[in-house]
């Protein structure tokens, strides 16, 4: 779980998420025919070779244009959800090396979880520290010839390992949960793995379709919900406007109780959420936490949700992690605990 959180501040009410807007998003998004998705993917060959093109250019999901070079052997991934969609494209092993925090603050086991780390055969030696100083020696050290990053990598470390130390770095951070299925498009592009992307996209429609089927059948109103990742003797960490969080809580037919929150990733006081008081309260597992953890979180026991055992755990991955598994795992989880009668 590589997801930063940044300062918090309380949101005003949620709203309610009008039923046919949600079902031509999730249409749009299982069919990934979406004007505004070509941004994501404009790629042509800069350059050819009898193999097949040497280079690629392209355009990130921060908008930036960058070139890289066609089926590189060697790239470190700075972010688990872009890890998760190279070893769904069998891509592990071009991978040399991933993303870190220092020992004292986790190191790798602070980004990845126990499976992960084994099931993808992570090792220290990949690592390069995020942070708290990013380790451009530990990058420099392993020879890539491409950088994978999330959002995690700070825009100064990016330009510095652009500018200086000339590598291309193609961001790849979704902004809602369709764009999974077009930074996976992106990833067979630049690996030459286009049929595996298309397989894997296809697997994902399937469960994009099933989820736009199942939601079909709501109410116009959704539950109100909390989904939290991280608390504090502050309140709750959780999801606001244009981020993937609340895409994969709409698509579970759900209202996110921060969904008009001024702030993308806000932390929402206890007493906000007291007085919103969510239906149903799902919280992230792993990486330390758990539901002893939340259960020390302010008016936990106050809240509905708690009191009827509408209170769930889910692997914190299935819902930071914008990546297929968020799709495949994460999303059925979450219809079948908000809707149970229709999963």
């Amino acid at each position: 779980m590589a997801l930063n959180a940044p300062p918090s501040e309380a949101p005003p009410k949620a709203r309610t998420v009008p039923l046919a807007w949600f079902v031509v998003g999730i249409l749009i998004a299982a069919g990934i025919a979406v004007a505004g998705s070509a941004a994501y993917v404009a790629l042509k060959p800069a350059a050819s070779s009898p193999g097949g093109p040497s280079s690629i250019t392209l355009t990130d999901d921060l908008g930036r244009n960058v070139t890289v070079p066609y089926d590189p052997a060697r790239v470190v991934v700075l972010g688990p959800s872009i890890m998760d969609s190279m070893v769904a494209l069998g891509l592990r092993a071009h991978v040399v090396g991933v993303d870190c925090y220092a020992p004292n603050l986790g190191g790798l086991s602070d980004d990845y979880s126990s499976d992960q780390i084994a099931d993808w055969n992570l090792s220290g030696s990949m690592c390069v520290e995020t942070e708290p100083a990013f380790a451009y020696e530990a990058l420099l050290n392993l020879t890539p010839t491409l950088v994978l990053a999330t959002t995690i990598v700070s825009v100064a470390a990016v330009e510095e390992i652009s500018t200086t130390y000339h590598l291309p770095v193609v961001l790849l951070q979704p902004p809602t949960v369709s764009g999974i299925l077009v930074d996976v498009s992106l990833l067979g592009r630049i690996f030459g793995v286009g049929t595996a992307a298309a397989a894997l996209n296809a697997q994902l429609t399937a469960e994009l379709a099933v989820s736009a089927a199942l939601v079909s059948n709501y109410s116009t109103t959704f539950p109100p919900v909390l989904v939290t990742y991280d608390v504090d003797s502050n309140g709750y960490w959780t999801y606001g406007p244009g981020t993937f969080g609340e895409s994969l809580i709409e698509l579970a037919g759900a209202s996110s109780i921060s969904a008009n929150a001024t702030l993308a990733y806000p932390e929402l006081a206890g007493e906000t959420v007291l007085a919103d008081d969510p239906s149903y309260v799902v919280y992230g597992t792993g990486f330390g936490l758990n539901l002893s953890t939340y259960a020390a979180a302010p008016f936990w026991s106050s809240l509905s949700a708690v009191k009827d055992g509408n209170v769930s755990g889910l692997d914190s991955n299935w819902i930071t992690e914008p990546d297929p598994a968020m799709i495949l795992s994460g999303l059925p989880a979450l219809i079948a605990l908000f809707h149970p009668s229709h999963s």
